[in-house]
């Protein structure tokens, strides 16, 4: 995750930026589901069975905590599918492990939502534009108005409370709309996330953007962020799977900052660019561990193996974890940003060219960009 407006108001007002003190689990705690969505990775339906024990996923958490994992997601699926959700978060909880919530907000209530805010440290709730393309991209026809209310109605209680927006050529229409939303209803934060060939995605490879579609999106993302921080609106803007966005994002910092440049590259690069298998990792319904949630190789399964001995010993993990990834190949091998970026999702590497370690295909850099140290 790219928390830019955290980074801009860090380096400019030099205080100390939030550090990710420790690894990030996206746990698919279920694939059941109660939507079926166009760009869902993990394939979820309501037919859908539970594979994991409720002790299984405590031995797990005890097991993530030793070996540096201090932040879970909880995701699906939709995760309020499985009744001992609460009871999993307050385990972690009981363990010092932050709980974020991502959900499609369906199952929120007058009755239960002061218990979801105040059980997991954040709650992100998914909408992908406007009404009708909402609706189209959910599978369910009134899904935006009972989705808006969720989010609205969490808002309310005064809690940590974000829209999870992916963008794709169908929803792109309705980037403007959900910053407007976001704007209109005071909701703190709004997380983007590019789309990643994986499950439906790799199924929907059509529907992701064109290079120049995406280099306008980034272009308006950014934008935001520097007029929320000059303005003092206090709205977070993060983005997600496209780690280029950090590149785009120095040049127009340099241009409003160019006193505090260097100082803004020096974060970047100890930001790392793509974590995967490295401060990332995803677990899914049925156990498999893998570096990131739509990474095409299983690294093991926590049902056959203590994690702390998948996490510590697997080589492919090992291959990962070298920083900055210089044995990436194409337009990666020679570009002058790749520790800030790290090379990019790994798993767009594979859906396209069926190599891990070839370039991410969705890089929208210029040949200039790559080839010029910013």
């Amino acid at each position: 995750m790219f928390r830019l407006s955290n980074l801009i108001a860090s380096v400019v007002e030099e205080k100390p930026s939030r550090v990710l003190d420790g690894s990030i689990a996206i746990w698919n705690f279920t694939n059941r589901c109660n939507l079926s969505c166009l760009h869902c990775y993990s394939k979820s339906g309501l037919d859908a069975q539970d594979t994991l024990t409720t002790q299984q996923i405590k031995e797990t958490i005890v097991q993530l905590k030793q070996n540096g994992v201090k932040f879970i997601i909880f995701s699906g699926g939709e995760p309020l599918t499985r009744k001992d959700i609460f009871e999993i978060a307050q385990f972690c909880k009981q363990n010092g492990v932050i709980t974020y919530l991502s959900s499609n907000g369906l199952y929120f209530t007058h009755s239960n939502i002061e218990k979801i805010t105040q059980t997991f440290n954040y709650v992100g709730v998914s909408i992908d534009g406007d009404e009708v393309t909402h609706d189209h991209f959910r599978g369910l026809k009134g899904a935006f108005k009972e989705t808006l209310k969720a989010v609205l109605l969490a808002n309310e209680t005064g809690a940590k409370v974000g829209i999870r927006f992916t963008i794709t050529k169908e929803t792109i229409g309705s980037l403007e709309f959900i910053f407007d939303l976001v704007e209109k209803h005071n909701i703190p934060k709004i997380y983007i996330s590019h789309l990643v060939y994986s499950g439906r995605g790799l199924d929907n490879l059509k529907i992701d953007l064109t290079k120049e579609q995406r280099r306008e999106a980034v272009d308006f993302i950014l934008n935001k962020a520097f007029e929320y921080y000059e303005t003092g609106r206090d709205i977070e803007i993060v983005t997600g799977n496209m780690e280029m966005d950090a590149v785009v994002f120095l040049q127009k910092f340099a241009q409003k900052f160019p006193e505090k440049k260097e100082a803004m590259r020096k974060r970047l690069v100890e930001w790392g660019g793509n974590s995967a298998g490295r401060k990332l990792l995803n677990i899914n319904s049925e156990g498999d561990v893998k570096p990131d949630p739509f990474f095409p190789v299983v690294v093991g399964n926590i049902i056959e193996n203590d994690f702390g001995a998948i996490w510590q010993k697997n080589e492919l993990l090992h291959d990962l974890r070298i920083y900055p990834r210089k044995q990436t190949t194409g337009i990666c091998s020679s570009c002058q940003q790749i520790d800030i970026c790290n090379g990019g999702s790994r798993a767009r590497a594979y859906a396209v060219s069926g190599d891990l370690w070839s370039e991410d295909p969705s890089c929208y850099l210029s040949k200039d960009e790559r080839e010029n140290r910013i």
